[in-house]
């Protein structure tokens, strides 16, 4: 506490709990006098949470918002006031809040805005500090300068109020010119380096994480890690314009003195790549003018073409207005998003952006050691710190589909197995209904092989071969391979109903894609003390649990994804690939999972409500562009390596309509994959009609 200097914690009280070294933890004047504040200004404008109360909900609570949490929150207030006095829970609290672009505590918090030791910040630099616990995102003077600098305002006039300072001093405090200091390599990899907290705390406790001095060694690849987060965050803007323009931030007065002051404040050397905040000022002929901190940008119209679709509505992605005018998407006083295009000859080009609602994560992992890579678990952490990677579990549609036919595999099918893809219906005997899967856009295709059928990814040869192979069988393959989310008993499973993690599906492929053998996935290789003992250290052991010559064959045949099915945009990508697309229902999730045998890297993109990402945003469209960007870069230090064929695989020369022996005619021969002792023995004799094989095809019986 005698670190902390006094005007940052007069600040801090001012604005959160001006009664703190009054009330027992519980303030009830504060919470009269709250409601009766938000009563007359119509909404939410206060809240009463004292800094007890935020401590305890902060390092023991949920942040859900219920009444069981708040009954919860306001006992252990209560109990911590019994044990603390005033000044260890105010040291507690300082030093563990969040205050945004992962800073925790108000040391970490004035080096990251400030660059400063906490001895050296002025009194307005305090009073912005005290002012982003509330909402670090929304406060953030990155993202919205005029925004932060109000509540910064507030903060010095509550100030006033406490008499903390005089008239004067808050004055003088308000004129101050901040100087902040521009997000960095300190904010690298926020989701992952929460999962290791989280791992820690659970491990160690929190007295040892915050104050014992550990040094932690992580597995975390920082050049994957500045990839993945790239590639997901234009990914995710990507997807984000195709579904409209949703508006200005807000609109203000352009002449206002008080945003020329911003941009006085804000101003900062643009470079290219970088997203700003920006108010249009004038409506050219071709263009828009933008203002930027001091600095005037130049917004053509061809670079905001995308705005032309107007999203009306925030249910889903397809309500839309299509060709607006350009001319009239923006008016002078338009706060917008615009990112730095090019700089030329002094004059500032910019195009038009917005901030993603989607969200999704991303996971890479090394399929040999079971070493976490790359970790992405949301567009932004300081938005929201849930871990879509390792928390969320979303239904994967066709990305569940290897898990199946490699269970078939098992069995003893081959790539050449023929099954058929035809309507079918199935009767649910309890609850008096029936089912009728289709394939994506309504087409069937007749007899094919396990091969194209994963390739294409055919719904209804997908649900014919999880009934011929038993739903049981393939639940007990997926947990062998490692998948622990439960799992639909029933033919739904097929077309991916289940929801699992995007963590343990990747670690499933990674199964595949390893000959067969499964390493845990880890984060923390190292933990020393501070004494410099080892506390534990990471021994990963690959444990085989499926035979290799199945791993290979499910492998060989995710190749073909890639080579001619659902994943060719892959192709771009110059060594062996292997891998999956999925869609659900309705384009709620999009996914990519897939690798080669030195990486593996799973993706999904969904609304966290779990709306429609938009029509044709399937899982090739939405999650492989921002695989296939992230793997470029993260291959290039990797060596290119192809899949191993385990010595009991063979190659035979089969009718690709049969998948028995090439017939004496030859006809559509191809060179297809068995393991040894599986591969067939007799030729075909004759051309067959479809409807033979429908005769022939058991699990149809019934279906004419």
């Amino acid at each position: 506490m005698s670190d902390i200097p006094e005007r940052l914690r007069r600040a801090v009280i001012a604005v959160e709990d001006v009664r703190f070294f009054e009330h027992p933890g519980l303030d009830y004047i504060g919470m009269l006098r709250a409601a009766w504040t938000n009563v007359r200004r119509g909404g939410k404008v206060e809240g009463a949470s004292t800094i007890t109360q935020q401590l305890a909900r902060s390092l023991f609570l949920s942040s859900e918002r219920t009444f069981d949490r708040k009954v919860r929150e306001l006992i252990l207030a209560y109990k911590m006031e019994l044990v603390l006095t005033k000044e260890q829970i105010l040291e507690l609290y300082l030093n563990q809040i969040y205050f945004g672009q992962g800073a925790y505590g108000v040391a970490s918090a004035a080096q990251t805005y400030f660059g400063k030791d906490l001895s050296a910040l002025t009194i307005g630099e305090s009073a912005f500090l005290a002012g982003l616990p509330k909402s670090p995102n929304h406060y953030s003077p990155f993202k919205a300068y005029d925004r932060a600098k109000k509540r910064q305002e507030h903060v010095l006039a509550r100030m006033e109020e406490a008499k903390f300072l005089t008239a004067d001093e808050r004055e003088q405090a308000a004129a101050e010119l901040l100087n902040f200091r521009r997000p960095g390599a300190e904010q690298a990899a926020p989701y992952f380096v929460e999962y290791i907290r989280q791992l820690l705390v659970a491990k160690y406790g929190e007295t040892m994480v915050y104050k014992g001095g550990l040094k932690v060694m992580t597995t975390v690849n920082m050049e994957m890690q500045k990839a993945a987060e790239a590639a997901f965050l234009s990914g995710l803007r990507r997807l984000d314009k195709r579904q409209g323009w949703r508006g200005p931030l807000r609109t203000v007065d352009a002449e206002s003195p008080t945003l020329s002051m911003v941009a006085a404040v804000t101003d900062q050397v643009l470079k290219i790549g970088d997203y700003r905040e920006g108010f249009v000022t004038k409506v050219a002929k071709d263009h828009y003018l933008v203002q930027i901190g001091t600095t005037v940008g130049k917004l053509a119209f061809e670079d905001m073409e995308w705005a032309k679709r107007r999203l009306t509505g925030l249910d889903t992605a397809k309500d839309v207005v299509v060709n607006q005018n350009l001319k009239q998407v923006l008016k002078p006083g338009d706060v917008i998003e615009v990112m730095v295009k090019k700089l030329d000859h002094g004059t500032v080009h910019v195009q038009l952006e917005q901030t993603p609602l989607v969200e999704g994560g991303l996971i890479a992992l090394d399929p040999n050691k079971g070493a976490i890579q790359a970790m992405v678990g949301g567009y932004d952490f300081a938005r929201s710190e849930y871990n879509r990677a390792v928390q969320a579990h979303r239904q994967p549609g066709s990305a569940f589909k290897p898990i199946i036919y490699a269970t078939a595999l098992n069995q003893g099918m081959s790539p050449a197995s023929v099954i058929l893809d035809a309507p079918v219906v199935y009767e649910q005997e309890q609850d008096e209904k029936t089912w009728k899967p289709e394939n994506y856009g309504r087409k069937i295709h007749g007899m094919v092989s396990l091969r194209d059928a994963l390739a294409h990814s055919h719904n209804l040869a997908t649900v014919r071969l999880l009934d011929k192979i038993g739903v049981r069988n393939v639940i007990d393959f997926a947990k062998t391979v490692g998948i622990t989310s439960p799992l639909a008993a029933d033919l739904s499973l097929g077309l991916g109903s289940s929801s699992v993690g995007l963590m343990e599906l990747t670690s499933a492929y990674s199964v595949l894609l390893n000959q067969g053998s499964r390493v845990e996935p880890y984060a923390i290789f190292q933990v020393k003390d501070n004494t410099g003992k080892v506390l534990e250290q990471a021994e990963p052991q690959a444990i085989p649990v499926i035979s290799k010559e199945t791993a290979y064959l499910i492998t060989n045949m995710m190749e073909d994804v890639v080579q001619k099915g659902t994943g060719q945009a892959a192709k771009v990508i110059a060594r062996p690939i292997a891998g999956k697309t999925g869609t659900t229902d309705e384009f709620i999730n999009a996914w990519f999972i897939g690798g080669a045998p030195n990486l593996v890297a799973g993706i999904y993109v969904g609304f966290d409500d779990r709306r429609s990402l938009g029509e044709t945003e399937s899982g090739a469209h939405a999650a492989l562009p921002i695989w296939i960007d992230f793997m470029q870069e993260a291959f290039k230090p990797l060596p290119v390596a192809a899949f191993t064929i385990p010595e009991g695989v063979t190659f035979v020369k089969v009718d690709s309509a049969t998948g028995l022996l090439e017939g004496e005619d030859g006809q559509a021969s191809t060179v297809e994959l068995f393991t040894k002792g599986s591969e067939p023995t007799q030729a075909t004799q004759r051309r067959l009609d479809p409807i033979d094989f429908y005769k022939l095809d058991q699990t149809s019986e019934g279906a004419l």
